[in-house]
């Protein structure tokens, strides 16, 4: 009790303290913040929300009424203008940053809009004290000093956006900073040296490496979750280099590969004859052919890299790779090819496919080889001949979520806990939202989505794949066998739409708070199954959630499978779209 009321004592004292420090602007000092106003919202796009700033008449204008604003998205603190909080408006084009320079803020957020390019200038905010630029489309990476001039800043949020590069190193100048968020970007490079004295933050789902620091030591795991190459406590420990003599190792690695080499080849030959050559696995390519050569066969023997990050390698190494069969999947076949020395990779060899020229199924690829996001597969390469073709990815060694949620279990792998499977849930939203971004012009961004097409990396990352191959894949052969052609409106309006990936993402939602998935949802054919409309309104019923989410699960379960259902809405008009589902899953508590 005493406790709650020092808490009661200490609040009151901080607003009587922010009170003193805000008196109430002049009609003049907000007229001058008015113009400045408006000239910001003139470097916007999708303004409408803001429609309510208008030019004031003469020299006398009011933002606020005490701490109520008279303008759509200002703060107020006992009748002064301190802030803005643009939330989810849809606000796009550049933000003004001279503008934004002449205006008293201690708060700037524009979280949750369409933002894109580079993160703007800021550092002549030098007031501000909370930074929000949240699930915008900002990208590429930070100045070193971007930070530089904002001392007072406590709070910079900058997750769900496409940053790359090292985080800035101002961040670590900064004296008051407490709370740092820069999840779910493409940040690389090693942690800073934090300084500051109980700084909590957020860095999953970055491409970050190395050990975490000690001043980081001390969050909780999932801060630093969607890192593979990340070590150190709280995490796993990092591997210790043990340095020896080096012609002794030389010598020893030199034998072991040679015996190794010896070993896999004499199994290989005895135990697994099918190895991924042209003559068996690949037949149909011609590896030696006794015509002179000419460009088309060079053309028809080359890989074509997309991925620009990746160790080059030639077809013949694919080839002559030790290889395992992993399966025959909706369109063709998967294996498993161990480059000696190198990364393992997946050769999925597809055979029917549209009869796109190789000049437009390059461009596609080449498309999807731009698309680079922590929750997507990227694509490495591909091959391209009239009758087949091979797309070539990493292989990532933790499996599908299909066979967490519904195998392995015998294995010694333990079953996916709820905060695991609300995170693999928000990494397939971030991806999905990507792509909805990058491919504007694609009516299904995915087309393809269900749980054996979520593959999890380390710390269970979850990794779309097998997304925007409807265009280039035959149309009668996608119709029969892709995800998307099993939603209500593939039949009923004989035809899918933007909203028809959300509907895959409801049924995958439903099937990871179930454990339970339709045996006819896979069936080929294009269909809406009367099955597959009892189960979703089985599982959706409140008496299920009742008995089976509040006890094993808590809340957030609860409001999973809310979200779940509208995905799953039979009517596409009364279907959430994509942007709504997303924003709806990330709003949920781990």
């Amino acid at each position: 009790m005493a406790s709650s009321q020092t808490q009661t004592h200490r609040y009151f004292i901080a607003l009587l303290l922010l009170s003193a420090a805000f008196p109430p602007s002049s009609s003049s000092d907000d007229a001058k913040f008015a113009k400045s106003l408006i000239q910001f919202k003139q470097s916007l796009t999708n303004a409408a929300a803001l429609d309510g700033w208008l030019e004031p008449a003469g020299a006398s204008a009011r933002l606020c009424s005490r701490n109520t604003p008279l303008w759509s998205g200002c703060i107020c603190l006992n009748g002064s203008f301190v802030g803005l909080r643009l939330v989810g408006m849809g606000l796009g084009g550049a933000i003004d940053a001279e503008a934004l320079a002449e205006l008293p803020l201690y708060t700037f957020s524009v979280a949750r809009n369409n933002f894109t390019g580079p993160m703007p200038d800021l550092g002549r905010l030098t007031r501000l004290r909370s930074l929000y630029l949240s699930d915008n489309g900002f990208r590429g990476e930070i100045r070193g000093d971007a930070f530089a001039g904002m001392r007072s800043v406590r709070k910079v949020v900058l997750a769900g956006n496409y940053f790359s590069g090292d985080i800035p190193a101002s961040l670590v100048e900064l004296p008051r900073l407490v709370d740092l968020r820069l999840q779910d970007n493409m940040f690389g490079g090693r942690l800073l040296e934090f300084r500051q004295a109980n700084l909590t933050g957020n860095f999953s789902n970055n491409r970050l490496r190395g050990s975490i620091p000690a001043a980081l030591s001390g969050l909780n795991a999932t801060s630093f979750y969607g890192n593979p190459d990340l070590c150190g406590t709280p995490l796993a420990p990092c591997k210790t280099r043990k340095h020896f003599p080096k012609i002794p190792v030389i010598a020893a690695a030199l034998a072991g590969a040679a015996l190794s080499a010896f070993i896999t080849l004499t199994v290989v030959h005895r135990r697994r004859p099918k190895h991924l050559k042209y003559s068996k696995s690949m037949d149909g390519f011609p590896m030696e052919d006794p015509k002179p050569p000419n460009k088309k066969k060079k053309q028809d023997q080359r890989l074509c890299f997309v991925n620009h990050n990746i160790e080059r390698f030639e077809l013949d190494d694919l080839l002559r790779a030790s290889a395992q069969v992993l399966g025959s999947g909706s369109f063709g076949s998967s294996y498993k090819a161990a480059l000696p020395g190198r990364h393992s990779y997946v050769v999925r060899r597809f055979r029917r496919m549209n009869n796109l020229s190789r000049e437009d199924f390059s461009s596609h690829m080449a498309r999807l080889g731009r698309l680079s996001h922590p929750n997507l597969v990227p694509l490495v390469a591909f091959h391209y001949t009239r009758d087949e073709k091979l797309l070539i990815t990493k292989f990532i060694e933790n499996g599908s979520l299909a066979s967490h949620l519904h195998g392995n279990r015998g294995s010694g792998r333990p079953g996916l806990d709820w905060a695991t499977c609300l995170r693999i849930i928000k990494g397939v939203a971030r991806g999905l939202a990507y792509l909805y971004r990058e491919l504007p012009t694609l009516c299904l961004p995915h087309g393809h989505l269900k749980s054996s097409n979520v593959l999890l990396h380390t710390n269970y990352q979850p990794l779309v794949a097998d997304y925007a191959s409807a265009p280039v894949m035959d149309k009668g052969h996608a119709e029969q066998l892709m995800a998307a052609y099993k939603s209500p409106e593939s039949t009923e309006s004989e035809g899918v739409t933007r909203k028809t990936d959300v509907w895959s993402l409801g049924i995958l939602i439903l099937e990871v708070l179930t454990g339970q998935f339709r045996a006819s949802y896979l069936k080929q054919g294009r269909w809406p199954s009367s099955d597959l409309a009892t189960w979703v309104g089985s599982v959706v019923g409140e008496e299920w959630a009742a008995e089976v989410l509040d006890r094993d699960m808590g809340g957030s379960a609860v409001g999973l499978l809310k979200i779940g259902k509208h995905c799953c809405e039979w009517d596409v008009e009364r279907r959430w779209d994509m942007r709504e589902a997303v924003e709806r899953i990330q709003e949920l508590e781990e």
